[in-house]
């Protein structure tokens, strides 16, 4: 006989109502804001009857501009959730002193700079930058689309269940406390008996898949689909950059999956991985995670060194200069990224020999891309330069970046390490190097081809507000912690005793309002956009419409992308083909063979939600029927047929004519 705490045990696991925050009232509070939201947009799409629309054209949507569309989508909704998180730690540093202990508890902090961490890196970077990846690189290398258009689906919805399942974690329990990267023993289960890190494992473990598969597709589109006549060194840099950055990914993301499937061991089956008992070691889950988690710094960064080397050209009127040199650099990043992780435990007693090869190495490494920087300045030296927003960005990160990286060849010495190690410097860097660089790329990249996307531009004046928020905002915010750090300040406090250090964090707290007024300054420029699409569409036959519209395809283009597939002669296309008149194939098109829209990867991404929220709360029935059911959805797309798209001849010829419009109207503005 079961009594009815067996069988409440059975049935909901470890969920008890206890695991509503009914106790925290700002979670009460974000709780009601979200679902008076969530409601609000639902009766929109209801009320216009969208969700047969959103249905058929985008949630089971293979076109890779639709799927690149939706992950910077994603990305911008976890960019708000991960900077209220920050902005929270901002408000707490600047007023928690002496007998003032803030207004979050240390056990609320913990989970916010942990969820600031995850948020950031895995479901705002990461989709922003496989977004741009997936939009751009077949339109540059002549793809109809990617190598695989049902897994690129598949990708985007499990990175989206797992921004989800974090997400949940808001509501329902508690997230980790372990910080971003979650190192035992905290991590383990006597440090951390709850289901914060729980959620963490399986929300990196499902968003960490569609990852790894994005990466998988987009090597073999850029490998096997180029456009006949590119060679490897006539692909853009930016597909160059995006090669290297999922040829990381292939490499770095199983490491990651294996050490949290030895970590879920550890917690759910209680082996001795990372313990310090019965032969495990902590020190191993260090080095496994930063194994995958220092090329994940340059996963991010490569796509934006390709944004910029995209921008600088178009906007100062040249050719990029030394193209090649770009090339070796981004490939020798890609080597070295794998022979530098070790700088980030310098303090964990390696040895003399150890830290010296990996900081020798770590200093190798800003070689690269100090000839990158020299290559953008290059560029721009007797160029027309045009100040429009992308190049603003891109500026601004050039300046920004040189900062971060002379201090990480600081950080890259083993002594001046072991000062700084564990203070607030360390945090400076990191985000002079990820906002300087990553974000401000992201930035530059999506104002850049967003008229590519859409066929109109965006409000230039509220882009320029939103840059100059940005990068005032950010040397206000973290130029004070460089201060804090070397007066020997840690990180992840949440109170001072020290009165004197306060006025630092008031003023790194009013750094991030400015960027607070940036992101607002960036909605604001969507949503004047959007009204004012009409007239700021580019009827003037402005260069820089022009050269972003590769191969000529119209903005935004079609489903099909190329009526006819280009013939490459230069690795700077656009040039060359404005010199030959426009060479390009007259016959042989062929029908184009699509797998049709399919749910598949929207059923499969809902389904790893509740796999994961079932093991999260050891609701052992739902994982399985979860984990069945997943396998019976994948077996049953294997039946998915597929349908040939035939492009009508009057669309083809209205193709034809909109190439001819677009070459009069370039060669008019030159």
């Amino acid at each position: 006989m079961f009594s009815n705490l067996d069988l409440q045990t059975l049935v909901f696991g470890k969920l008890t109502l206890g695991a509503l925050p009914f106790h925290e009232p700002i979670l009460v509070v974000t709780f009601i804001a979200v679902a008076l939201g969530g409601i609000a947009l639902f009766g929109a799409i209801t009320y216009f009857r969208l969700w047969g629309y959103l249905w058929r054209e985008w949630f089971t949507s293979i076109d890779h501009k639709k799927i690149g569309i939706m992950y910077v989508i994603l990305a911008l909704v976890m960019l708000l959730r991960g900077f209220s998180d920050a902005i929270m730690m901002r408000a707490q540093q600047a007023i928690a002193f002496g007998a003032n202990e803030g207004y979050l508890p240390p056990h609320h902090y913990d989970q916010v700079f942990t969820a600031h961490g995850v948020i950031m890196i895995f479901f705002m970077a990461m989709p922003f930058v496989t977004g741009l990846m997936n939009f751009v690189v077949p339109l540059q290398i002549g793809a109809r689309d990617v190598s695989f258009p049902f897994l690129n689906n598949f990708s985007f919805w499990m990175t989206t269940a797992g921004a989800v399942i974090v997400m949940i974690s808001l509501f329902v329990g508690e997230f980790a406390k372990t910080g971003w990267l979650a190192y035992p023993p905290l991590s383990g289960i006597a440090y951390s008996p709850d289901v914060g890190v729980d959620y963490y494992i399986w929300g990196l473990q499902v968003a960490g898949i569609g990852t790894l598969l994005s990466g998988v597709n987009l090597v073999a589109t850029i490998v096997k689909m180029r456009a006949p006549g590119m060679t490897m060194m006539k692909m853009p840099v930016f597909t160059w950059t995006a090669l290297c950055t999922n040829v990381l990914i292939v490499a770095a993301f199983p490491v990651l999956t294996a050490v949290l499937a030895l970590l879920s061991l550890d917690r759910y089956a209680g082996t001795n991985f990372f313990t310090n008992d019965f032969g495990g070691s902590p020190m191993m889950y260090v080095n496994l995670i930063w194994i995958w988690g220092h090329p994940e710094v340059y996963i991010l960064i490569l796509p934006a060194f390709g944004i910029f080397s995209e921008v600088v050209s178009t906007f100062c009127g040249k050719r990029l200069f030394g193209y090649t040199s770009m090339v070796y650099a981004t490939v020798v990043i890609t080597i070295l990224s794998y022979l530098v992780w070790l700088h980030h435990f310098f303090t964990m007693g390696s040895g003399a020999s150890v830290n010296s090869f990996f900081g020798i190495t770590t200093m190798i490494i800003s070689i690269p891309t100090g000839a990158k920087m020299f290559n953008w300045l290059f560029t721009m030296y007797r160029g027309r330069i045009r100040f429009e927003v992308p190049m603003l960005w891109t500026i601004g990160f050039m300046v920004t970046f040189v900062i971060g990286g002379m201090t990480g060849v600081l950080l890259a010495v083993p002594p001046a390490d072991f000062v700084l190690h564990n203070s607030l410097f360390l945090i400076a860097h990191f985000h002079n190097v990820i906002i300087g660089g990553v974000v401000f790329g992201v930035f530059a990249g999506f104002t850049y081809w967003f008229p590519k996307a859409f066929g109109f531009k965006l409000d230039p004046f509220w882009g320029k507000m939103s840059f100059w928020f940005w990068f005032i905002g950010f040397y206000f915010a973290f130029m004070p912690l460089y201060v804090l750090g070397l007066m020997g300040v840690t990180r992840r406090v949440n109170h001072f005793d020290d009165q004197s250090l306060q006025i630092w964090f008031v003023i790194a707290a009013f750094g991030a309002v400015l960027i607070a007024f940036g992101i607002l300054s960036f909605l604001i420029q969507l949503a004047v956009s959007f009204k004012r699409r009409e007239q700021l569409r580019d009827v003037t036959g402005d260069p820089w419409n022009a050269r972003t519209l590769e191969w000529s395809t119209s903005s935004p283009p079609p489903e099909y992308n190329f009526a006819f597939t280009p013939l490459v002669h230069d690795h700077d296309a656009w040039d060359d083909m404005k010199k030959r008149g426009y060479v390009r194939p007259l016959s042989g098109f062929k029908a184009i063979h699509m797998p049709k829209n399919t749910g598949t990867g929207v059923i499969l991404g809902g389904l790893s939600v509740a796999f994961a929220f079932a093991m999260v709360w050891h609701i052992w029935w739902l994982a399985a029927l979860g984990f069945v059911a997943m396998l019976a959805v994948s077996i049953g797309h294997t039946f998915n047929y597929k349908r040939d798209y035939h492009i009508p001849a009057e669309v083809v010829t209205k193709v034809e004519d909109e190439r001819s419009r677009v070459l009069a109207r370039a060669g008019a503005a030159s």
